[in-house]
């Protein structure tokens, strides 16, 4: 979780929501890391969580990512946590919960949906307190000089 919070800073001072995300081997390599980009790359799956995917698959030579764990300082949205479902990742390991669009399990639950051919194991509220006053900063702050 410290890479991703690293990743999540970065993804701050560049402007963007300040999410981060890990992808890790079976072993604990890093295969990929992410941050927010949707900004920067005028692209809208351009989530911390896409990008880390993305990364892994081009380390690994292959989309498929069974046995790996993806670590992201927010609750995946319901394109990523679809994402991480098509890519078979094994674990989700997630820091604050998203009471508004999170799909592992506060809003919806798609990482654990039986009706899908893949199921990811998810712990969530890793280091949440630190996670949530993140991106609590970053929104107070675009309020108030938005």
């Amino acid at each position: 979780m410290v890479q991703a919070l690293d990743e999540a800073r970065a993804a701050q001072a560049m402007g963007e929501i300040p999410v981060g995300a890990v992808l890790l081997a079976p072993d604990g390599a890093m295969l990929g890391l992410g941050r927010n980009a949707r900004e920067a790359s005028a692209d809208p799956t351009a989530h911390a969580e896409i990008v880390a995917l993305r990364s892994a698959g081009r380390a690994r030579g292959t989309w498929r990512l069974d046995g790996c764990t993806l670590v992201v300082t927010l609750e995946p949205c319901t394109m990523c946590a679809g994402a991480l479902v098509m890519a078979r990742v094994a674990r989700l390991v997630f820091g604050a919960w998203d009471a508004k669009a999170g799909a592992a399990g506060s809003v919806r639950d798609v990482v654990r949906d039986t009706r899908l051919n893949h199921r990811v194991e998810v712990i969530g509220g890793v280091r949440e307190g630190e996670c949530s006053a993140m991106l609590r900063e970053f929104f107070a702050g675009h309020r108030t000089n938005g």
